[in-house]
C-alpha cells in the first residue's frame, strides 16, 4: 500500500529545503520511519505544531523511493508543551528520544516493548510522576535490555552465579563475582546496588525514596554501561544536571 497509517512518537527532525522538514518518527507496526514534513516550516502551515519532538501522533505517511511524505497528522499527546517547561525534563527527554534513536536503525522492524517503553517514559516526565534523571535512567537500563544488551544486577555477568555481588565491570557487563572480576572493577555501594536494581525491574517504592549520591552514582554508571555498548555518545546526556 502506497498511503499507511499508524501512531507514532516524535524522535527528532532537521531543516530541508525552503520550508519543509525531515522527521523521525518511532512508530507502532512499522518501526522507525522517516518522512517529509512539506511546508510545515511556513507560518501558515497545516501541520502547525504537531510535529515537534516528544509528541505522539496519529501520522498517515505516503511512500516514497526515498524518503515518505507525511501528508495527515492528529495529535495524540503533546507532551512536549509540558516537558520544555522544566530543564531537568527537557534533557532527560532529549537523551531518551535520542537513545530511542540509536537503537532502532533505518527501516527496522516493529518492536512493541521498545514503543510502549518509550511513551511511558515521556507519559511520565510529562506528568511528573517521577524525578526525570530516574526515568532516563530505568529507560535507559530496559530499553538496552530489551535491545539484549541486560546490566548483569542480580548474577555475575561472567559465569552467572547468582549474587548479590560487590564488584562491577561495564565491560564485562555488570556485576562481577570474587573469580570473574577483572582489574579495574568498581565496587558500587549497597544504595547503589539496589537502585540500580529497582530502576531495572521498573520498582518505584524503591527508587522514589532513593538519595543523591546513590543517583548520581547509578546514573553515572548506567550512562557509562549505554555509550560503551553503542560505541557512541549519547550527546544529550552531557546536558543532564545530576540530582
Amino acid at each position: 500500500m502506497k498511503t499507511y497509517r499508524d501512531e507514532a512518537i516524535v524522535l527528532r527532525s532537521y531543516d530541508i529545503g525552503e520550508a519543509d522538514r525531515v522527521i523521525t518518527l518511532l512508530t507502532r507496526q512499522y518501526g522507525k520511519v522517516r518522512g517529509v514534513a512539506k511546508g510545515v516550516r511556513k507560518t501558515k502551515s497545516r501541520f502547525g505544531g504537531r510535529l515537534e519532538p516528544f509528541s505522539m501522533v496519529d501520522v498517515q505517511l505516503y511512500r516514497g523511493k526515498t524518503l515518505d511524505t507525511i501528508t495527515q497528522v492528529e495529535i495524540l499527546n503533546q507532551y512536549g508543551r509540558t516537558i520544555v517547561r522544566s530543564y531537568d525534563a527537557y534533557t532527560a527527554a532529549s537523551a531518551i528520544v535520542e537513545l530511542a534513536d540509536r537503537l532502532h536503525p533505518e527501516e527496522s522492524e516493529a518492536d512493541a516493548e521498545q514503543f510502549a517503553l518509550l511513551h511511558g517514559a515521556l507519559h511520565a516526565i510529562a506528568t511528573d510522576a517521577h524525578a526525570p534523571e530516574l526515568v532516563l535512567n530505568s529507560y535507559m537500563l530496559r530499553a538496552m535490555a530489551f535491545a539484549g544488551w541486560a546490566l548483569s544486577v542480580f548474577e555475575c555477568a561472567r559465569c552467572g552465579e547468582n549474587g548479590p555481588h560487590h564488584a562491577l565491570s561495564i565491560h564485562v557487563g555488570g556485576a562481577v563475582c570474587e573469580n570473574c572480576r577483572p582489574p579495574g572493577a568498581t565496587i558500587p555501594t549497597v544504595e547503589t546496588w539496589q537502585l540500580l536494581g529497582a530502576l531495572l525491574a521498573g520498582d518505584w517504592t524503591i527508587a522514589d525514596v532513593s538519595l543523591p549520591p546513590a543517583r548520581k552514582a547509578s546514573g553515572a554508571i548506567i550512562a557509562a554501561y549505554v555509550q560503551w555498548h553503542l560505541e557512541r555518545q549519547v550527546k544529550s546526556l552531557r546536558l543532564i544536571r545530576p540530582e
